[in-house]
């Protein structure tokens, strides 16, 4: 059963009782990442989620670790370009002691100078590793090509530039701005009591001050467009994208369909086309990355300079094949199976359903059963999904991003 309360400082708590775990997963979601930063403080989300594991007026860094190992548990935090989540595993009987850590972190984290500087080189060091790894950066670089201005298109780490510039004042200011009341939610999942989890957090988080929704940026609008970065790699790392619906939209669940069909699977056209028929890649996929008014339909392969321009025929022609051609019934019959036996496998962890919780809060404002997910996933035909295709992989609107030993002769 999910169950849903407000607070009076604005906090949403979230839960779902499931009665046959002894475990606990919940987690603190704030509507906080590079999508509200700009230029002049890109990376603050990021670095502040460092900061809040630093030490407290209760805990030192040490200490803060040491007790979620202590009972067992698992503690860890994660920023994207929308949410910034703070999360904990435990065994049931140490809900509490979840909540008071969690409280402690948000209200009394110190943000001591000395703090700052360490860890100011701790995601220097972070950034340089990133810009190491072609097959992670290539997606930092495809999203700067795409969103063009737009805040989606910064880099959630930040720039070196722009992390070693970072003040005591600065940082805390877009804490105070963002991590209170009405833009945070917190859902659990789990062996838990919905009314004894509000109280114990309704104790804890009360001096948080209440403030109302923070107000959201303008929608983005994708650039189509051909770009390439030259790196002496023993590979080419190419991403061909296009506009996807936003996490809200209706046609979503077309487009997670498209999606599997297309590359999200080793039997999916892709990669038996590009890896098993021709031996052109290892490494071959679709994806999607779904926004609040705005997603991205993305194809990654990581080959030989070679074998880039056929790479990327194959890509463009099975993009062109789905917007015009209907799959067979077996073929989308194959395809709802695979997203509803990944959905519901999923859906059998702890993590995955408190995670859930939140995105259905944060995005549509209520619970989304499985249930409703899975009849969705039914209900798709297979003129909308190619449809949807038609409308995002024409030609024109494709942005193409590269990074290798490539030129631009490779891309055409």
């Amino acid at each position: 059963m999910v169950n849903k309360t407000v607070l009076d400082n604005g906090i949403r708590i979230v839960s779902e009782e499931i009665g046959h775990v002894r475990s606990v997963s919940i987690g603190i979601w704030v509507e906080s990442g590079s999508r509200y930063e700009s230029n002049v403080n890109n990376g603050t989300a990021h670095f502040i989620e460092h900061m809040l594991f630093k030490g407290t007026q209760r805990r030192s860094a040490f200490e803060i670790a040491s007790a979620i190992d202590s009972v067992g548990g698992i503690m860890n935090a994660a920023t994207g370009k929308e949410s910034t989540s703070f999360y904990i595993k435990i065994p049931d009987y140490h809900l509490e002691t979840a909540i008071d850590l969690l409280s402690d972190i948000f209200l009394s984290s110190r943000f001591d100078e000395n703090d700052i500087n360490k860890e100011r080189a701790v995601v220097l060091q972070e950034i340089r590793m990133a810009e190491d790894e072609p097959g992670d950066y290539i997606y930092d670089f495809f999203e700067r090509l795409f969103w063009k201005e737009h805040p989606l298109g910064m880099h959630i780490l930040g720039s070196k530039e722009m992390v070693t510039s970072f003040h005591r004042n600065g940082l805390l200011n877009f804490f105070h701005n963002r991590y209170k009341g009405g833009n945070l939610v917190i859902t659990a999942a789990g062996n838990l009591k919905h009314d004894q989890l509000v109280e114990l957090i309704e104790k804890s988080f009360r001096p948080l001050a209440n403030m109302g929704m923070v107000e959201q940026t303008e929608a983005p609008e994708a650039k189509a467009g051909t770009a390439f970065l030259y790196k002496e790699l023993e590979q080419v790392h190419l991403i061909v994208g296009a506009t996807a619906p936003a996490a809200i939209d209706r046609t979503r669940h077309a487009a997670f369909l498209l999606n599997a069909i297309l590359g999200g699977s080793m039997s999916s056209r892709l990669f038996q086309e590009i890896r098993e028929k021709r031996g052109l890649a290892y490494e071959v996929g679709s994806y999607l990355t779904s926004y609040r008014d705005a997603g991205i339909f993305g194809v990654y392969v990581a080959t030989e300079t070679a074998h880039v321009s056929e790479a990327l025929g194959v890509i463009k022609e099975e993009m062109a094949r789905c917007a015009t051609e209907l799959m067979s019934e077996k073929e989308l019959k194959s395809a709802k199976e695979l997203l509803k036996g990944n959905y519901l496998l999923g859906m059998e962890s702890t993590d995955n359903r408190m995670s859930g919780l939140a995105r259905s809060e944060i995005y549509f404002g209520r619970h989304i059963t499985p249930e409703e997910v899975v009849t969705n996933i039914d209900a798709v035909q297979r003129e909308e999904i190619r449809s949807l295709a038609g409308l995002i992989f024409r030609a024109d609107a494709l942005t193409v991003a590269a990074l290798g030993p490539v030129s631009e002769d490779d891309l055409h």
